[in-house]
């Protein structure tokens, strides 16, 4: 374990000179204390780490010195085939890239280890999108994309969602695109808005910070942002993963922009999370519900992120649930159940 510990922080260190003490400590999980005695059993096994104080301080290797890596595990060898996902590269254009890079890599290995890398591909795949959605790549993610590994300030056009069924609203954005998250088969644009404030800094944020999350499916126009010819300056402290861990939730919270209120059957109530995942936003949960009445029903707020998805995902429950508001919502469900009894109330005619 210690070993493996001693490794990795010979290659941060190699890999970015400079690391203080303390960023080393958050890199490996360990103590302030424990990088020092780390970094002392570093010296003594032949390897030239040292501190050095001041501004451009830190840990750095000797000039010249390369930690070099002539074995792997086969562990190791087999992950690093796990590494990518087909579907993702493909769809950002990187996929020729990426098979240069295995080709690469396999060259380098062992014949052994080879084989053990190899044989991972055959035994996992990541399918990303979910069931019974057709995967298709937005139209602009590659641009996206290169936008996002050269630093490039965009000025983009956004389909923003209306309210209750208001049409989308296309609105334009200046943006310095940080990253791209694939999530459930659908690509978000992670960026941050240029002069706004991060919230990073203790009083600094008021009211929405400089933090933005798109769907890349409704960007419907992107270029160079005017006079930004320079790349931006990207947050050090920015960690993409862990920004998308703290945001999700909310972001998909903020999606669901309308309440329904609706009066469950016990097999509704039961096949309600079904309906909510196959349908183009899932995971919204009751904010209310009541006990269940003598009849065995339940009637509960579930917020939605517009009344045109509020219908298509509860006609999936038939008689198992009524819409008690808002009126509008109930009347479409109204004029929807009479026209299936009209439907359905004769026989149909044969055809000849």
């Amino acid at each position: 374990m210690r070993a493996a510990r001693l490794l990795r922080m010979a290659l941060l260190v190699q890999s970015s000179p400079g690391l203080t003490a303390e960023a080393l400590a958050r890199e490996l999980d360990i103590s302030r204390r424990t990088v020092i005695r780390d970094a002392q059993a570093l010296q003594e096994a032949g390897v030239p780490i040292r501190a050095e104080r001041g501004r451009a301080g830190g840990y750095h290797l000797a000039p010249g010195h390369r930690t070099r890596l002539t074995t792997l595990h086969p562990t190791e060898a087999e992950t690093l085939y796990l590494s990518g996902l087909p579907t993702a590269l493909r769809d950002l254009g990187l996929s020729d890239a990426a098979d240069t890079a295995r080709l690469k890599l396999s060259a380098t290995l062992l014949p052994s280890l080879r084989a053990a890398a190899e044989s991972s591909v055959r035994r996992f795949h990541l399918d990303a999108p979910a069931w019974f959605r057709e995967p298709s790549a937005p139209e602009l993610l590659p641009d996206l994309a290169r936008a996002v590994w050269s630093d490039r300030t965009v000025e983009l056009s956004y389909a923003r969602p209306g309210r209750d069924g208001a049409p989308h609203r296309v609105v334009s954005r200046v943006l310095e695109p940080y990253g791209l998250v694939l999530k459930a088969g659908v690509w978000y644009l992670v960026g941050r808005v240029p002069g706004e404030p991060t919230g990073r800094v203790p009083g600094e944020r008021t009211g929405r910070d400089a933090w933005r999350t798109y769907r890349v499916d409704r960007v419907t126009a992107l270029g160079p942002a005017p006079g930004a010819e320079d790349p931006f300056v990207r947050d050090p402290s920015f960690d993409l993963a862990a920004h998308w861990r703290d945001r999700a939730d909310a972001f998909a919270r903020a999606l669901l922009r309308t309440t329904v209120t609706v009066r469950l059957t016990e097999r509704g109530l039961r096949r309600l999370p079904d309906v909510l995942e196959s349908a183009s936003v899932s995971g919204a949960t009751p904010a209310a519900t009541t006990a269940p009445d003598a009849t065995g029903q339940v009637t509960l707020d579930l917020p939605v992120e517009s009344e045109d998805i509020a219908f298509a995902q509860l006609t999936g429950l038939g008689a198992d649930v009524e819409v008690l508001a808002p009126a509008g919502l109930r009347a479409r469900f109204r004029a929807h159940a009479r026209a299936l009894a009209a439907l359905y109330g004769a026989e149909p005619e044969r055809q000849r």
